[in-house]
């Protein structure tokens, strides 16, 4: 110590000292927390995929209308509902806006459904009824292999669903985020039930 008067000041070495006491645990409190951080966003912050999930199918109606004038004509009007499982396995809520999902027969589009803007809240699920009408003009151009196949009892249609949206962390940190489904179902007639179903999830 350094005597001035009646005070003792410091020495050049206890002062450097100190100072590297107080470096040290500044630089082992930003290492940790950088650590913490690294954890974080490599577990409960990383983004995992939403997924859709087809819980349940039906052929609502299978209603064909015959005109004869002025020219004979069949008309086949058909409805398919579908209950979708939006699932968000993210410890951050997920906002997604207006989905869609189209039914497609012989790999044409015939018909379409909107799907609402929602959100789903962190580790949690959403179900959505979805209906899908297909009118005759739109099946006019696969008409007669339609009733065919509804004739020969099997019909094979495809659903393909997009839901995109936005994965926020902590209300700051954003991830867009896409939820597709697929799926390919096979009626029998006359019942109209499903036979086989076959799904496919995936994310963008």
């Amino acid at each position: 110590m350094i005597e001035t008067g009646d005070h003792q000041l410091p020495t050049p070495r206890w002062h450097s000292h100190r100072c590297r006491i107080v470096g040290g645990t500044i630089l082992g409190f930003l290492l940790l927390l950088f650590l913490i951080i690294l954890i974080l966003a490599l577990s409960v912050f990383k983004a995992r995929a939403v997924h859709v999930h087809l819980l349940s199918a039906s052929l609502g109606s299978v209603s064909p209308r015959i005109s004869s004038f002025p020219i004979f004509n069949v008309v086949l009007n058909l409805t398919l509902n579908l209950t979708l499982l939006v699932d968000n396995p993210n410890y951050a809520s997920f906002r997604h806006g207006p989905g869609k999902s189209l039914l497609l027969y012989q790999g044409s589009q015939m018909g379409e459904a909107n799907i609402d803007p929602g959100l789903i809240p962190s580790m949690g699920d959403v179900t959505i009824p979805c209906r899908l009408t297909v009118e005759g003009n739109e099946l006019s151009s696969n008409l007669k292999s339609l009733l065919n196949d509804i004739l020969a009892g099997q019909l094979v249609m495809e659903t393909r669903t997009t839901i995109p949206g936005r994965i926020t962390f902590l209300g700051i940190f954003k991830k867009h985020a896409v939820a597709n489904s697929a799926c390919k179902f096979t009626f029998v007639f006359p019942d109209a039930k499903i036979q086989r179903r076959e799904c496919k999830n995936k994310a963008e």
